[in-house]
């Protein structure tokens, strides 16, 4: 070559490629990124496979345990008659001999009184196999019979509405062994006389 762009000189410039560095450095960049983004990613599914939000669920713990129960109304009290106002027939469908009679002064010594005191009748005799039945007419279901059932819980209570009167029958079982203690008796009449509101589930916060 001729002219003003003659090369002189046995130095001659040599051809290098573009430098990388800026290339590798938004590579890494993006590497990065991605990398973020698939861990958080990963975290949310965790999340939603294990039911997670441990603060959200702790917080929601703390603010049930301060929620109240709220109690239902107070039942009315019932208006049950007084032991010295029930008559108690004392019958033995057992082969045990003496049951009644003991049964009866037992019976006395809490307030009843005592009406007739012997042997079951034929529909009844050795055909109780429970602790015993007791017997009344339609209308001691809710007066004298749940009093005389507190001196002995396990009894079948009966009523019979061609029955006459106000008299209850205490008819004892093969499975008889003797009334509830009188402490017990007393505090299930108190529970009869005034029930206790249960609580309804309903919760309040």
């Amino acid at each position: 070559m001729g002219g003003q762009y003659r090369i002189t000189g046995d130095k001659y410039p040599r051809m290098r490629p573009p430098r990388r560095r800026g290339r590798l450095a938004v590579l890494a960049a993006a590497c990065v990124t991605a990398l973020g983004l698939l861990g958080w990613g990963t975290l949310q599914l965790v999340d939603v496979f294990t039911g997670g939000g441990g603060g959200e669920k702790t917080s929601a713990v703390g603010a049930e345990a301060g929620c109240a129960v709220a109690a239902s109304p107070s039942p009315t009290a019932r208006a049950l008659p007084d032991p010295g106002r029930i008559t108690v027939n004392v019958l033995n469908a057992t082969t045990r001999g003496g049951l009644a009679k003991q049964t009866a002064e037992e019976l006395k010594k809490r307030g009843f009184r005592i009406g007739d005191v012997g042997n079951a009748p034929e529909e009844y005799d050795k055909k109780v196999k429970g602790s015993g039945v007791l017997l009344g007419p339609a209308a001691s279901l809710d007066g004298a019979l749940p009093v005389l059932a507190a001196q002995l819980p396990a009894a079948e209570r009966r009523t019979d509405a061609a029955r006459e009167g106000t008299a209850v029958d205490l008819i004892i079982g093969d499975g008889f062994t003797a009334l509830a203690k009188r402490a017990d008796a007393e505090r299930a009449l108190a529970e009869l006389a005034e029930p206790q509101p249960a609580p309804t589930g309903r919760k309040s916060c």
